[in-house]
């Protein structure tokens, strides 16, 4: 700051970063929301699926994430659509309607599953809920070796899924949303009810885990490939 610039105000601040292209897209589509629920609450029940649609994507792989079954992921992506448009008045634009509509099929799947296999998540409960356990990692060995054009074969990818099927409850929630969806660490916060801190630490164990289960496989030599990595490609996906 030069000698004669004064102090930057918060409208200056907000101006600038209105400009920067990440933020302006996230803006207008908030805004976007907003004005399509406010039509929606007042009689336009037939824009509800304009609304939606650009979230459909996200929470289908949120529920499949979760319940492990296409058929049963999509009844849970129907049956979180509806509540969410049910209890549209209740939404009180405190967070994006994204990460509201995520959070209501995240509890649909959640419930699914319990009664699914009641078993296996109380299992979940008992085994996942345990912060306070430190996940020492196997290996010290960095898994960004691994050759970005390797991530794009298909057997690859279908080790990638199962091993992110393979990781306890929580950390599958937060890895779905952070390196799958691409959720930003507030929102992903915001969407499991948890602390930015507590996320970050989930994240980490999750991601170390699934290292730990992909890397060695990956580096056997048998499926590395020479095809040119397109980029911009989500190998998660």
């Amino acid at each position: 700051m030069g000698a004669g610039d004064g102090p930057r105000s918060d409208a200056d601040f907000q101006s600038r970063s209105s400009s920067l292209p990440g933020i302006a897209r996230t803006d207008k589509a908030t805004t976007e929301d907003a004005e399509l629920i406010r039509r929606i609450r007042a009689g336009e029940r037939e824009l509800y699926y304009e609304l939606v649609a650009p979230h459909e994507r996200k929470i289908y792989i949120m529920a499949f994430s979760i319940v492990r079954n296409e058929a049963e992921a999509e009844d849970c992506v129907q049956d979180a659509v509806l509540k969410a448009l049910r209890h549209l008045d209740q939404f009180r634009g405190e967070s994006k309607f994204g990460s509201w509509l995520v959070r209501i099929t995240i509890n649909e799947a959640k419930m699914r599953l319990r009664k699914l296999r009641p078993q296996l998540f109380e299992s979940l409960d008992d085994t996942d809920n345990d912060e306070g356990d430190e996940y020492v990692p196997q290996t010290l060995g960095d898994w960004r070796e691994i050759p970005s054009e390797t991530l794009e074969r298909t057997e690859v990818r279908e080790i990638l899924v199962r091993a992110v099927e393979s990781l306890g409850e929580i950390y599958r929630e937060v890895f779905v949303l952070r390196d799958v969806e691409g959720q930003d660490v507030a929102t992903t916060a915001q969407i499991l009810g948890i602390s930015e801190v507590a996320m970050k630490t989930r994240l980490l164990r999750a991601r170390l885990q699934l290292r730990d289960i992909v890397a060695p496989l990956l580096k056997n030599g048998a499926i590395l490939s020479r095809q040119p990595f397109k980029r911009g490609r989500n190998p998660w996906l």
